[in-house]
């Protein structure tokens, strides 16, 4: 199984871009898809993370409000809408997702299966 982030890019601040995180391989029936971000010289941190029936949904405090995590079950696949970028959002943006949700969306170790990254650079 493998996950593909894509969807990044450059764009000036207040702008928008749309993330995508699509499985390969073996069917993924996940049942928690998060996305994550490392800037440079930063440890990776937590963004947002969506349960599959997606009745759960959780953001870090930093991206409420402008950050939008959806997905279609249709296409197995998970979304992160960026709007009002910041260049404090500038990071490689990473996709994570597991077949069993413990409640620990938050935690790395909540996902067993990770996308490459995608780089995301906001200017000012």
């Amino acid at each position: 199984v493998q996950l593909q982030a894509s969807g990044g890019g450059l764009v000036q601040a207040g702008g928008s871009l749309r993330l995508s995180c699509a499985t390969s391989g073996r069917t993924l029936n996940w049942r928690i898809m998060g996305w994550f971000r490392q800037a440079p010289g930063k440890e990776r941190e937590f963004v947002a993370a969506i349960t599959w029936r997606g009745d759960k949904i959780y953001y870090t405090d930093s991206v409420k409000g402008r950050f939008i995590i959806s997905r279609d079950s249709t296409k197995n696949t998970g979304y992160l809408q960026m709007n009002s970028l910041k260049p404090e959002d500038t990071a490689v943006y990473y996709c994570a997702a597991d077949e069993y949700y413990t409640g620990s969306w938050r935690m790395e170790h909540e996902y067993e299966f990770w996308g490459q990254g995608t780089q995301v650079t906001v200017s000012s």
